[in-house]
């Protein structure tokens, strides 16, 4: 080539470029206007706030809705209202897509549908994870049943990749009718506090079929979602969104055929203040953040669903620079007890965890099953049973530790080596047993303590028969004698024996029976 050709090119892609980054920027200069007075940023901020910088590599930005391909250059609207592409997230490869709510409202159209199925399907073939920002007005009633044909192949595709990749959702607006179930797919959901909403049908179709007066918050912003269990983190803006979001990818691996990543060893609280954390009334709570804290590294706990189901903590934290799946009973709120809610929400980051190769370490202060014909009514029996069967179809190593109660089916469930849990440790503070003291001297000694009653000496001879039952039965060295329990430890050695045993169980392998798939209760 001469160099007058030479020239002559350069020029050319010049002002191709120059041409492409004026109509890049009157258009992100269009959605900012429209995006900022609302409190909310633009799809390629918001791609920008998340990721590494510099590293988004853009995918499908030229793609043209089908009938715009015969209009001239001026009329043409460039990525058909979703943004795609992949990028880094402290140095870790993702790809992403973020709805472009100032096109079209973000509605969904063919080609835009196509756009995010084949971000997704390179999230699949690379093994990594999967982030959809949604900001999205719904279905394109312009292009008719296709929108909703590309809603249905998303979930496909979600469906897919469940248990293969890590996928996130960030709801920074609007999520509605058939939009909302691939977030519900998905492993983890974000919502921002007063910008985002997620319904299957808006207040004014339920105000025109039911005649139900509710407002868009009430029916399904934030804080209406994380209390029905269905959102893992309420932000207070897209940024804490994004940071939440950042903390949670640091923990997981890319795929479920690598381990988490592994982070330089941290201290956590003085290990001897454990020793003192149990009240020495059975009846007096105490915080299990607080145990929590003096045994991951700095004390820290990524909490999920903190606003569901607060009788049940579920998050991820770090052992000696190790990533763990924590779940723990709560004994600040209603004594830690499981209901249904708790269930479903342990059960199903027990199965999460299992699938991306997290170890468990499971934290016990339980007094049973909440009773009542509410729960029964609600499905106790089936919905329990789903944490029931998550520890027991989990192959990931599995601690226990029993702080203090482990009544009836509430030891079982818990992680109990009755369901295939590695170790298991008790504090000499536990009870291990069928129910409180309390209780069983109530069946037990009816008759005693009905002679009792009538001679005014009842007091004097429960206070006895309870301290009888809890030196026979409820304490932890029963069940280490049947070997339910591996050793009875000092509360302060308890991040230390944690440390050993994950270090034994790096290397456990599990596998269960072939099958196309488990019938687990739904």
């Amino acid at each position: 080539m001469s160099d007058e050709d030479a020239r002559g090119t350069a020029g050319r892609i010049a002002d191709l470029e120059r041409r492409h980054r004026a109509a890049t920027s009157e258009a992100d200069e269009r959605a900012r206007g429209k995006q900022h007075p609302r409190g909310k940023g633009t799809a390629r901020e918001r791609v920008e706030s998340l990721v590494d910088e510099g590293s988004f590599v853009e995918t499908g930005e030229f793609v043209l809705r089908r009938d715009d391909r015969r209009g001239g250059e001026d009329e043409r609207v460039y990525g058909d209202g979703v943004v795609t592409g992949h990028a880094t997230v402290d140095g870790r490869r993702v790809c992403l897509f973020s709805h472009d709510f100032t096109t079209f409202g973000g509605s969904m159209g063919e080609a835009f549908g196509e756009k995010v199925l084949r971000v997704m399907d390179l999230a699949l073939s690379t093994g990594c994870p999967v982030i959809g920002i949604n900001d999205s007005g719904g279905a394109r009633i312009q292009e008719g049943v296709t929108s909703l044909a590309y809603y249905a192949e998303l979930a496909r595709r979600s469906s897919s990749a469940s248990g293969v990749v890590p996928q996130i959702s960030v709801i920074t607006g609007p999520c509605a009718g058939g939009a909302v179930y691939t977030p519900a797919i998905t492993d983890f959901t974000v919502m921002v506090e007063g910008t985002s909403r997620m319904f299957v049908t808006g207040p004014e179709v339920v105000r025109s079929t039911t005649g139900e007066e509710v407002t868009g918050e009430e029916l399904g912003g934030a804080g209406a979602n994380a209390a029905a269990g269905n959102v893992h983190y309420v932000a207070a803006d897209e940024e804490d969104a994004f940071d939440w979001v950042r903390a949670l990818l640091a923990h997981l691996p890319a795929n479920n055929l690598e381990a988490p990543p592994e982070f330089p060893e941290s201290a956590a609280a003085p290990a001897e203040e454990l020793d003192t954390v149990i009240p020495d009334s059975p009846n007096r709570h105490y915080d299990m953040f607080g145990v929590l804290s003096r045994v991951l590294d700095e004390g820290e706990l990524l909490e999920v669903q903190s606003s569901s189901a607060p009788n049940m903590l579920c998050g991820f934290g770090r052992l000696r620079g190790r990533t763990v799946g924590v779940v723990a009973n709560q004994p600040m709120c209603r004594s830690g007890i499981i209901d249904i809610a708790a269930s479903e929400k342990a059960a199903r980051f027990v199965r999460f965890c299992d699938a991306f190769n997290v170890p468990l370490l499971t934290f016990a202060d339980v007094p049973g099953y909440l009773p009542g014909s509410e729960q029964e009514r609600g499905g106790i029996i089936r919905r329990g049973a789903k944490l029931v069967y998550a520890y027991s179809e989990a192959t990931v190593p599995k601690i226990t530790v029993v702080t203090r109660k482990a009544y009836g089916g509430g030891y079982a469930v818990m992680g109990s080596k009755h369901l295939g849990a590695d170790m298991n440790f008790a504090w000499p503070t536990s009870e291990i047993a069928v129910m409180g003291a309390e209780g069983a001297v109530e069946l037990l000694h009816r008759d005693e303590l009905a002679a009792a009653t009538a001679n005014g000496s009842v007091e004097e001879v429960r206070a006895k028969l309870v301290e009888e039952y809890r030196e026979v039965f409820a304490n932890p060295y029963t069940a280490a004698e049947r070997g339910y329990v591996d050793a009875v430890i000092r509360p302060s050695r308890t991040r230390a024996e944690l440390d050993a045993s994950l270090r034994v169980l790096e290397s456990k392998r599990e596998q269960g029976p072939p099958r196309k798939h488990s019938t687990m209760p739904l």
